[in-house]
Parts: C-alpha cells; structure tokens; sequence
C-alpha cells in the first residue's frame, strides 16, 4: 500500500488518491525550470527558425501557449493545487539541426511548489510547435519532458543531473 509515510503524498494510507493539505505551511519564494525537445526533420526546424511556416510564428505562438499552460495546470493535473504564478518564461534554443529545445521556467510565493507548471508550460509549448508544423512534418516527436532545477520550500534545492547541451542543469 502506498501513503505519506513512503514519499507518495498524493495517497492516504488506504491508497486513496488525495490532494495534499499545504495549509499549514508558510507561502517562500519558489521557482522551476524544465525542458523539453521536439526532434524534427532539419527543413522543419529551418523554416520554424526563419518564419517560413504557413500557420505563422511559430515560436511566439508556442510561447504564449506555454504560459497559458503553466496558468492552467492545476485545472489539468487532478491534484495539484491552483498558484498564483508570479512569472512565466518560455525560451527556445537550438541544439542540434533537428531539435528545438523548449525551456520554462516559472515562479511563485505560494505554499508548494511550481514544478508542475515549468512542465506544463514546456509541455503545451511542445505540443503547439507540433500542432503548427504538423502538415509539414508529421514524423515529429516531443521527447524528454524533465525537470532541470527546483527551489523553496522545506525540501531546498534541487538540480537534474548534469547533462551536455542548452537548457540543461
């Protein structure tokens, strides 16, 4: 059986799903970045890098996604709580000539952390650049959805393993 004792707190100790109670905690200085890929053929990433995409900009439209994103997590993760996000960044690097590196970072003054919605945001972005060159390049993939850093809260900080490339820990 899972519960709060064995590092699931999403559980109670029946093995029942459950949102965590975080009333008692005191609101810190939060903040998340994650990363995301999406690997496509080097035309796509070409014509994505300059402007040349039918359906428009596709990286000012997937920025914009990715913070309406991060702003809607807690309405599409069941049990996370709702934040008041206090900033939303979404950027983009190119690390190969055919992947577009997703990078979000979002922060908050809140009682839990904002991890969910670093993820989200790369996540929605991810997606949205699949969505506008989907005609073009139907083989795209979105790949290694991760968390690179986290910090606040009683459990500090936190940095994925060191890893080659932009966006990385």
């Amino acid at each position: 059986m899972t519960g709060p004792g064995d590092g699931f707190t999403h559980f109670d100790e029946q093995g029942k799903a459950r949102m965590v109670d975080v009333g008692g905690k005191s609101p810190t200085q939060r903040s998340a970045r994650a990363a995301a890929r999406v690997r496509m053929a080097p035309e796509t990433l070409r014509a994505i890098r300059e402007g040349d995409v039918a359906k428009g900009a596709v990286l000012g439209v997937a920025r914009v996604a990715g913070i309406m994103g991060a702003k809607k997590t807690s309405d599409l993760i069941p049990l996370c709580h709702p934040l008041s996000l206090t900033h939303v960044d979404v950027d983009f690097a190119f690390p190969a000539k055919d992947v577009l590196e997703v990078v979000a970072t979002a922060r908050v003054l809140d009682r839990t952390g904002v991890e969910m919605e670093a993820l989200t945001a790369c996540a929605v972005a991810a997606l949205t650049v699949y969505d506008m060159c989907k005609a073009k390049d139907r083989g795209m993939s979105v790949e290694e959805l991760r968390l690179l850093h986290k910090s606040g809260g009683k459990s500090g900080t936190w940095n994925a393993p060191s890893r080659e490339g932009p966006g990385t820990a």
